[in-house]
């Protein structure tokens, strides 16, 4: 998250019941290629970008900056959680000013087993933590039915909708009271 003041950057590994959230290594990059150019993964966020222009653009040790957790299982990459200040996350809309933006994205194989919920609840306790009191926002399209329900899970209430890539979209904040929650898995993420 851009503007993390005194926190150190990065923290030490968090781990999970099944997962560890780091900061990315040069053994990530093969991943995240897959992950940018993965059509289904960019479903709802706007498309896909392509392949060979990753292969040329992502650095050797890719999108290491404050707020970005590799999500890994078992030794290995399987999605990515980002915590920005929502300004700094492209938001336009005055709702999100000035809050964290927690954003996600995962390989298609990792998805209905839970991840998603496990580790953005591990994200969201740990900024509560270095970052007491302040308020989250997390957006989605409307038709993303399984990111509604993980919104919801994880206690972002609806701020507003508004259109963008085409299709509707949902802004939901989460207050900085909410206490930590820990989503079993089994849904479809």
């Amino acid at each position: 998250m851009e503007d993390l003041g005194s926190v150190v950057w990065p923290p030490e590994p968090i781990r999970t019941e099944r997962l560890l959230l780091r900061a990315s290594e040069a053994r990530d990059r093969a991943v995240f290629v897959e992950l940018l150019a993965s059509d289904e993964a960019h479903r709802y966020l706007g498309g896909a970008r392509p392949r060979a222009e990753l292969e040329r653009e992502v650095p050797e040790v890719p999108q290491r900056w404050p707020g970005s957790f590799v999500v890994e299982l078992d030794g290995t990459m399987i999605g990515q959680i980002l915590l920005r200040r929502a300004t700094a996350a492209g938001h336009s809309r005055p709702a999100a000013a000035g809050k964290a933006d927690l954003g996600y994205l995962f390989l298609p194989r990792a998805w209905g087993s839970g991840y998603a919920g496990e580790a953005c609840a591990a994200a969201l306790d740990w900024l509560a933590g270095v970052l007491p009191g302040v308020p989250v926002v997390l957006t989605t399209q409307t038709a993303n039915l399984a990111s509604m329900r993980l919104a919801a899970k994880l206690g972002f209430v609806e701020v507003e909708r508004f259109e963008r890539w085409g299709a509707e979209q949902w802004l939901g904040t989460r207050p900085s009271a909410v206490p930590p929650v820990h989503p079993s898995g089994g849904g479809p993420e």
